[in-house]
């Protein structure tokens, strides 16, 4: 096939934000070009699991994520040391799906799509509409930054300034054992979190996610000892993994004829588990915005997609500063389960702030 040397947008980054954005393009009839240094299939540390919020970005750019891909999962259980408390979602299931599964699916649907994805290849941007990819120039009207959070996209296009940043630590294992819940739980330690999301009948999905870098598994999963029974001897599916959940807001995600989505564009921590809804639904806004020739209207809804997740990140994120504060909230929260539920409608976006007040306004006493 002969390699093109004109292209309508230029995406730099093929993990799961960029071919989400290559989809997006190629069903609004958009030529794109992706090009990602690594090779298919691309693994990172995360949660994998899918809210519902994202499993419904993913139907509209046509990705259907079901049962085979991975394991549902009904609702969110926390856990601490002396409560605990679940809610279910509103309106449909999540699924848990192995990072690697969900990439060759994204992958998938991208060559069927028409994207014209470079794998193994790198960039080299010479100015705002052009680059060379392995020693050939590729002419461009549109520039996307999806090459995650040490985007050098961002770098290169003067956008690298934070109005917030924050950085925890996360790492990933995976266990040759069947879900015992129909839940996502998370367990509150004093060090940090632990993440167990369903992904296959034989397999769930454990992170760990820390402030402090050095800090062992053992020191966390030492606190929740029917959780530490669950895994003894239980064989590994994987090798430790890890990654960085940064907090971030940027200054400016678009500028001129370019743009950033994923995590490029800023994130959410890690306990929000919306990192990826957010990065499907930026791709879906940014084809809008590159369609009517205007990124000013992908600024608006960037805005507008991240204040729900960085509001109950800032929430979260506070609580595991606090150990004080997440005791009370989990002890108010354990005793008013529904109060969980408005939160948990609240976060997946079934329920808006107006009506969630009404639910707060009874219990909030306990915190």
């Amino acid at each position: 096939m002969p390699v093109a040397s004109t292209t309508d947008v230029l995406i730099v980054g093929g993990g799961p934000a960029g071919l989400a954005a290559a989809i997006a393009f190629r069903k609004k009839g958009i030529d794109c070009v992706v090009v990602e240094a690594r090779s298919p299939v691309i693994d990172k540390a995360c949660g994998e699991g899918l809210l519902p919020s994202a499993l419904i970005s993913l139907a509209r750019l046509g990705v259907e994520i079901t049962a085979r891909d991975g394991h549902p999962f009904r609702g969110i259980r926390f856990t601490d040391s002396t409560h605990q408390v679940k809610a279910d979602f509103p309106q449909c299931s999540g699924i848990g799906v192995r990072r690697t599964r969900l990439h060759s699916r994204l992958v998938e649907h991208a060559s069927e799509a028409g994207a014209d994805v470079r794998w193994n290849s790198r960039a080299t941007l010479g100015n705002q509409n052009s680059a060379l990819i392995d020693g050939h120039e590729v002419k461009f009207r549109w520039l996307v930054g999806a090459d995650g959070q040490a985007s050098s996209v961002r770098r290169w296009a003067g956008l690298n300034t934070f109005r917030k940043e924050s950085v925890r630590y996360g790492f990933r294992r995976h266990y040759n054992l069947s879900p015992w819940d129909e839940y996502v739980e998370v367990y509150w330690g004093s060090a940090g979190q632990i993440i167990v999301s369903p992904v296959a009948d034989d397999c769930v999905c454990v992170v760990y996610v820390t402030r402090n870098r050095h800090c062992n598994w053992h020191q966390i999963l030492d606190e929740f000892p029917q959780l530490q029974a669950r895994l003894q001897g239980v064989a590994m599916l994987s090798q430790q993994r890890g990654a960085v959940s940064a907090t971030r807001k940027l200054h400016t995600i678009a500028r001129g004829s370019i743009a950033l989505i994923g995590d490029a564009s800023g994130s959410p921590d890690i306990i929000t588990g919306e990192g990826l809804a957010m990065a499907f639904r930026h791709a879906c806004a940014l084809a809008d915005a590159i369609e009517s020739g205007n990124l000013g209207s992908y600024s608006r809804s960037h805005k507008c997609i991240g204040r729900l997740p960085h509001a109950m990140g800032a929430l979260m994120l506070t609580m595991d500063r606090w150990p004080s504060l997440e005791a009370g909230a989990m002890r108010t929260l354990a005793s008013n389960p529904d109060l969980f539920q408005e939160l948990l409608s609240f976060h997946v976006g079934a329920k808006c702030v107006s009506e969630l007040a009404v639910g707060v306004s009874d219990s909030s006493a306990g915190f």
